[in-house]
């Protein structure tokens, strides 16, 4: 057996000018809803369920119907489906495990932050809406990019929103997915990749800066210039 991971690295503090996290895997955890929603609509459209979720997590739903049911693959169809996920499987998604205090903290701080996700917009502030968790003034949904992860062009829209855009070295990505990170990577950001979805092994292949096990990794810790600093702790000694 090889040997268990190890999340013992020192704190380390670092400064940022702005924040862009995902949503599922990183904010909140919707497994046990998604799997519902794909067994429901893998019965509806005659297709294993099993299938679906081997390549759903992480991916863009309308990508996924492009695949498995073309016709579906619009996006008044995908916003209705996602958009009934919060209001029948509301009591089947929990919190990642430190998010609300980094977001409040955030907040409490002025800095400016984003969410970027494979959801639709119907999706994400539902599930925040559910669980009484701040929005945020600025979002990067499915519907905002042509492409989604790995494709960047979700993470340079959310750089612009937040202005950051000629700063790119200055922003913390927090995502859970390879391809999630390696798409925060592409576009200059620093980036944390949580074990909260995937393996280790896949985790530290997509070559994450910081990997963690959950956001109780990562606290607020003050702001000077205009940049908030954080502390990561227990990291993975790699």
């Amino acid at each position: 057996m090889g040997s268990q991971p190890q999340f013992t690295l020192p704190p380390e503090q670092v400064s940022f000018s702005g924040f862009l996290f995902d949503m599922d895997g990183t904010i909140i955890d919707s497994t046990p809803a998604i799997v519902k929603h794909w067994h429901t609509v893998g019965k509806e459209i005659g297709v294993s369920p099993e299938t679906i979720l081997q390549t759903s997590h992480g991916r863009r739903s309308i990508d996924v119907f492009k695949i498995i049911a073309p016709e579906k693959a619009n996006w008044e169809y995908v916003k209705h489906v996602e958009g009934q996920l919060p209001l029948l499987h509301g009591d089947d998604v929990t919190e990642i495990p430190g998010s609300r205090s980094l977001l409040d903290s955030l907040i409490a701080q002025s800095s400016p932050w984003a969410i970027v996700t494979s959801g639709t917009e119907p999706l994400v502030t539902g599930w925040l809406n559910v669980l009484s968790l701040a929005i945020p003034q600025h979002l990067v949904t499915a519907e905002s990019v042509q492409n989604g992860k790995p494709d960047p062009a979700c993470y340079l829209m959310g750089l612009k929103k937040l202005g950051l855009q000629d700063a790119a070295g200055d922003v913390l990505v927090l995502e859970d997915a390879p391809a999630g990170i390696r798409a925060g990577k592409a576009v200059g950001c620093k980036v944390i990749g949580l074990v909260t979805s995937h393996t280790v092994e896949q985790v530290i292949a997509a070559e994450p800066d910081w990997v963690v096990k959950d956001l109780e990794s990562v606290r607020v810790v003050g702001r000077a210039d205009g940049k908030v600093t954080i502390e990561i702790s227990n990291a993975l000694q790699q």
